[in-house]
């Protein structure tokens, strides 16, 4: 699970949405509201088709119209990872949002979370001290000008 996922929040525009993804290279973007509680997830090939309006339509229209429009599935820290991976499978996620007992947000499990656990392979460590309601800009890495490709031999 990666316990710091970037996240952006449902007041947010989708162009900046987009912005964040390209930046972070996440696949899947946590949508929160302002009390930290998970609103939903974001996909990125949902997020790429409806970036294909134009760009000062996307600087008004909000992130929250994408995720209010569904039910959000989550887990729990105390879940089982067979209950998680279940559950996955039978919404057809890629990833699932990780909250508390309140319903914020604590963390993102993604099916490369399993690869990587079946393959015994360790997942990459993130920042110490960022927790999952990071800050949208600040902080954002650099616009990343490659892609990794392949797999990460031990």
């Amino acid at each position: 699970m990666n316990a710091a996922p970037y996240s952006i929040s449902e007041d947010e525009s989708v162009l900046m949405a987009w912005e964040v993804m390209e930046r972070t290279g996440q696949q899947q973007l946590p949508v929160v509201r302002g009390d930290g509680c998970c609103a939903g997830l974001l996909e990125r090939a949902e997020l790429a088709a409806v970036c294909a309006a134009a760009a000062t339509a996307l600087s008004r229209r909000k992130v929250r119209a994408l995720v209010h429009a569904r039910r959000t599935v989550t887990a729990h820290p105390e879940d089982a990872a067979v209950r998680a991976a279940a559950v996955m499978t039978a919404e057809r996620l890629d990833a699932l949002p990780v909250t508390d007992r309140h319903g914020r947000l604590v963390g993102l499990l993604t099916a490369r979370d399993y690869v990587a656990a079946a393959a015994g392979l360790r997942a990459h460590a993130e920042p110490a001290g960022q927790g999952p309601a990071r800050a949208t800009l600040p902080g954002l890495p650099p616009h990343r000008s490659t892609r990794e490709h392949g797999i990460p031999i031990p």
